[in-house]
């Protein structure tokens, strides 16, 4: 599979180009809306989530409720955009509605691609950089995302994404008996922690980075179950499944970090309390005594649950803004302010989830085929068969 995403932050709308979801695949909007709602939601919000009410709109590839193996199209409307005609239009402006128009910006804000894109893409306004760089782009992400995890659910695949840390606040090694349960309690909590005790500082965290006019980032973890063994490949570089996954995740906005299973913690550790032993009864077949490799051996799979964490660095929008250099007349000033959140790791659990998913899926319809649901299905009967009899 392939995406493609187009729109700006305060476009007319957001849009996504899926190629290679295979047919007869059940797929309804209300699906993918149910994840672009929980991508707006989380304790740090800024206002933006208050205009926004993100619903897709599927133009293409589905037909009465199934997919038809044709390349799926994403619409999401940006309610803002009323406001932002003139300034963001794609129309060329008169003179006088140039005059009209104040909102250039010359003052580019550190943590953000705005002066390496303004040099890099040679513009002086530099709203040219920010509007296509914004966390914005991550709705349709999500929207990509959740057509994937339909697939995946579809062969009783399951991910889920919570939050580890805000600031310095960390939660207790999170335990649950299922992935239902881990979904239904990380819903339930506000910042997506299963710790209640260790969420309740978070929330105080947020607000006084909020008060100060600050932002603070964290780490989420996203876990997904019954991944048949060997997604991915040793052969090349290229095709090893978990570096797929962290390509994918360090991709999203303000991600500077990812951990398959213990992470970094492998380097400080003796090998024999890193590796996973292999063990086998009638029942499962092979599976491991441990997941400290977080259900990757060789870049492929290896049957257990795999976890990934991402890094997310604070907000670097702030209400009190670092010094910069005005542009064009090289003086220093203040970063201008765009309407931000003091917190977005809620979300990014999201959105982290939605990366993975997709390499997931990608991997698994190389694996089983990719044209049409029934023929993915016996594949995968057939190869479950093998592999508990192997």
């Amino acid at each position: 599979m392939r995406f493609l995403t187009a729109g700006e932050s305060h476009g007319p709308e957001l849009t996504a180009i899926i190629e290679g979801v295979p047919s007869q695949l059940p797929l309804t909007e209300e699906k993918i809306n149910v994840h672009l709602a929980r991508r707006q939601k989380g304790y740090g919000r800024g206002r933006r989530m208050q205009i926004e009410k993100d619903q897709v709109r599927i133009t293409s590839g589905v037909r009465h409720g199934k997919t038809t193996g044709a390349p799926i199209t994403l619409h999401v409307e940006n309610k803002d955009w009323k406001h932002w005609v003139k300034i963001m239009g794609s129309a060329p402006l008169t003179e006088e509605e140039e005059k009209e128009v104040k909102r250039k910006i010359t003052r580019p804000r550190p943590g953000h691609a705005d002066l390496n894109g303004a040099i890099k893409y040679d513009h002086r306004d530099m709203r040219n950089v920010l509007e296509r760089s914004s966390a914005r782009e991550t709705t349709v992400r999500v929207a990509v995302g959740a057509v994937a995890q339909e697939l995946l659910n579809y062969f009783g695949i399951e991910v889920c994404g919570h939050v580890l840390e805000i600031g310095n606040i960390k939660s207790s090694q999170p335990e649950y008996s299922s992935i239902s349960e881990l979904k239904e309690r990380s819903e339930a909590s506000e910042v997506r922690c299963l710790d209640e005790e260790a969420g309740e500082k978070m929330k105080q965290a947020i607000d006084e980075a909020k008060e100060n006019g600050d932002s603070i980032g964290g780490v989420v973890e996203v876990v997904a179950v019954n991944l048949p063994v060997g997604l991915g490949s040793h052969v090349h570089y290229d095709r090893k499944l978990d570096g797929k996954i962290a390509r994918g995740v360090m991709s999203i906005n303000a991600f500077k970090g990812v951990e398959i299973g213990i992470g970094f913690e492998a380097a400080r550790l003796p090998g024999s309390l890193v590796h996973d032993e292999i063990l086998h009864d009638e029942e499962q077949g092979y599976y491991r005594r441990t997941n400290r490799l977080g259900g990757f051996e060789g870049g492929m799979t290896n049957g257990m649950p795999v976890v990934v964490h991402g890094a997310m660095k604070p907000i670097p929008t702030l209400y009190k803004p670092l010094q910069s250099v005005d542009i064009e007349s090289k003086e220093p000033f203040s970063a201008s302010i765009e309407r931000s959140d003091s917190c977005a790791v809620p979300a990014a659990a999201v959105v982290c989830e939605a990366a993975v998913a997709w390499e997931l899926a990608d991997a698994f319809l190389e694996k089983f085929g990719a044209d049409t649901i029934n023929d993915i299905d016996a594949n995968l009967r057939a190869y479950t068969e093998k592999v508990r009899n192997f």
